[in-house]
């Protein structure tokens, strides 16, 4: 190739247009040079023990390599064609050797704890010393004190582990692919008309006649809810939730993969000395222990009980009086909610729908931010992967703050779900720049569509409108960092189950009125949402939270129990079985295999964490009371927030950034006041 390889352009801004499967490996093979070479000089007597000595050599060296293999996984992720996924799995093993190695570096590790233990260790910032801490613990965690065999049978196991995770998600993102169901227009009574028509779009474009319906959320779901076809619904449900298992191509089975990381999780947890995975897992987050976490999920689980009872009840004697539903089955659940919902409350989401254009609600939201953090927030330019990604930036006072990629819509190649993920991270490099941060900010919703030879903005409902909220969360947690140490700098250093309180703590402003007037206007009217519409909305909005809150204790409880109990990866149904027994009240049928989709713990990083998602609520909910207490957009308290929280980043424990905003430790008495629960 005589072309210069946009994987080694020396900028966090990497042309993504121009990446190409054939730039991996000479890319992966030239960057992993320069590290080790880095790696070398810096654990040599070349190189003084110094933090920014050796900052400015390994960092610069590791975070170049980290930036381009990002955006390899990145697109994986956004953009997965054979080629390019044939590349990123050739190259995997050698990448994942790398900083298995550097994480475990005896000489590197002592050089550290040289620094730790020396005078001038006291005189350091107080960000430095978080980020010199959070090193020492992960050396530990990543092997460094391992010996002979131990240390290579670690090494063996990191190698494997992520080799394993690739697999798992690129099962289900092949599953989710392979799945379509052709329809004529008839069996699709119910469903709203954008969805329709999207699905004629899709069947015309490959070239056949009906209605092209696949496993994509924006496909999937709004025939489970509006469909009035309870075949096509049980169809569509047992393929869904059977995706990646025994049920489908033996090829896509996820079951064995599932045995073999736990396997392995397990046994690395006994080469680093603690009894179970879900003991390491904990380590760098706030809970102590996964009795601690247990605990704390059973007690949430006791008391929403009562009012999921009371849902479940309810949902069953709607469905057996009013649709003619005698048994309710999991196919049923969303489509009589939507009924129940569409009785008790005269609104329908698809009433809402129209008012929620993307293009009205990403202009809300940007002035949200504009004024609630004192920033702003402007289209810019870079070359992207996909036609339908945007790119911006913010500022404040005129100076760059962050950047980020918005990626919004669903298709074939794409994983499914919602995230952030960081291109670069706030750092003050040793060559004297001060970087500033970059995101992902990637979303699965309907595409804008043709109706009647008119193109439509893309109409989102009211939860993606509350997703997008949440992974916008994530990214000013990311980008409005004023921590200039990469390693504590915004999302970087933060415990995992604090880092969803930002994301958490956005979904509150969808709820509220001067918000929510602002991101609406009809796609044929203009109109704003009426005031009766969306005080039917918020009577609505803690709708069977009862439910919805065992479910998340059902997967948490799992998660945790999962890699907190040795030996249970023997059997995973059996287990999950056990939870379901304790604390749902809503058991899916026998042939269900959500666990063969779990990404988030197999292949998402949340291992023995989700049940983050109910500790950091915990934590949002207290900290939107501030906001309810002097107004959802007073700007005082947005700049508390933005300081104590955002801007803080990883610098310290997330406990006492809270207090920093709070002035006390957390209390669950909000959480369940918003949920109805109190």
């Amino acid at each position: 190739m005589n072309e210069i390889n946009p994987l080694l352009v020396p900028d966090a801004l990497l042309d993504f247009s121009a990446i190409r499967a054939a730039h991996v490996a000479p890319a992966m093979a030239q960057l992993l040079t320069e590290a080790e070479e880095a790696l070398d000089k810096v654990t040599s007597d070349a190189v003084p023990a110094d933090y920014d000595a050796m900052s400015a050599v390994l960092d610069v060296a590791t975070e170049r390599l980290g930036r381009a293999w990002g955006a390899v996984h990145h697109l994986t992720a956004v953009a997965d064609t054979p080629e390019l996924r044939a590349a990123y799995n050739e190259q995997l093993p050698a990448v994942t050797e790398f900083h298995t190695r550097l994480g475990a570096d005896e000489r590197l590790y002592a050089k550290y704890k040289r620094i730790a233990n020396s005078p001038a260790a006291a005189a350091l910032s107080a960000p430095r010393r978080q980020a010199l801490s959070n090193a020492m613990r992960d050396f530990v965690l990543s092997g460094a004190e391992l010996k002979g065999a131990d240390r290579d049978r670690y090494a063996q196991i990191q190698d494997r582990l992520a080799a394993l995770s690739q697999t798992y998600s690129e099962h289900v993102l092949d599953a989710t692919d392979g799945f379509a169901l052709y329809v004529d227009e008839a069996e699709l009574a119910g469903v709203p008309a954008d969805v329709v028509a999207a699905a004629r779009a899709a069947a015309e474009a490959d070239g056949k006649p009906g209605h092209k319906i696949t496993l994509h959320f924006p496909s999937y779901f709004p025939v489970m809810q509006y469909g009035s076809n309870r075949a096509l619904r049980e169809k569509l449900y047992v393929a869904y939730v059977t995706r990646a298992s025994e049920a489908g191509p033996a090829a896509l089975d996820n079951s064995a993969v599932m045995r073999e990381l736990l396997d392995l999780r397990q046994e690395e947890a006994r080469l680093l000395g603690y009894a179970s995975f879900a003991e390491v897992s904990l380590v760098p987050k706030m809970a102590d222990s996964p009795q601690q976490v247990t605990g704390f999920l059973r007690d949430l689980a006791q008391r929403a009980r009562p009012y999921a009872e009371r849902d479940l009840a309810e949902l069953r004697a709607f469905a057996r009086s009013e649709l003619g539903i005698d048994e309710l089955q999991a196919w049923d659940f969303p489509y009589a909610s939507e009924k129940l919902k569409e009785n008790r409350y005269a609104f329908s989401d698809q009433e809402v729908k129209p008012y929620f254009t993307e293009t009205k609600v990403l202009d809300g939201l940007f002035r949200i931010i504009e004024t609630l953090f004192e920033v702003s927030i402007r289209a810019d330019s870079a070359p992207v992967w996909h036609p339908g990604v945007r790119f911006f930036r913010i500022e404040r006072q005129g100076e760059l703050v962050g950047q980020f990629y918005l990626d919004p819509y669903a298709r074939p190649g794409k994983r499914p779900g919602a995230w952030m993920d960081d291109v670069c991270g706030r750092w003050a490099r040793p060559d004297g720049r001060t970087q500033t941060p970059v995101a992902h900010l990637v979303c699965n919703f309907a595409s804008p569509v043709e109706v009647d030879g008119k193109r439509r903005p893309a109409l989102l409902t009211h939860d993606d409108v509350t997703t997008l909220f949440h992974e916008f969360g994530h990214g000013l947690h990311h980008m409005l960092t004023q921590v200039n140490d990469v390693g504590v700098a915004g999302i970087s250093g933060v415990e995992w189950d604090a880092v969803e309180l930002p994301s958490q703590f956005m979904e509150n402003f969808c709820w509220e009125w001067d918000v929510l007037k602002r991101l609406t206007s009809h796609v044929d009217t203009g109109e704003p949402l009426p005031r009766a519409l969306f005080d039917k909305m918020l009577a609505a909005k803690n709708f069977q939270s009862g439910l919805q809150t065992l479910r998340q204790i059902e997967l948490s409880l799992f998660d945790m129990r999962l890699h907190a109990e040795p030996g249970s990866q023997a059997d995973i149904q059996k287990l999950l079985d056990e939870v379901r027994a304790e604390v749902a009240v809503l058991v899916p049928p026998r042939f269900n295999r959500f666990q063969h989709g779990f990404s988030h713990i197999f292949s998402g990083g949340y291992a023995a964490g989700y049940y983050s998602y109910k500790w950091a609520e915990v934590l949002s909910a207290d900290a939107w009371s501030a906001f309810e207490e002097a107004g959802a957009l007073d700007i005082a308290t947005g700049r508390r927030y933005r300081q104590a929280i955002l801007e803080a980043g990883g610098s310290r424990p997330a406990m006492e950034s809270f207090k920093a905003f709070r002035g006390r430790e957390p209390s669950i008495d909000a959480l369940l006041r918003h949920q109805g629960m109190a």
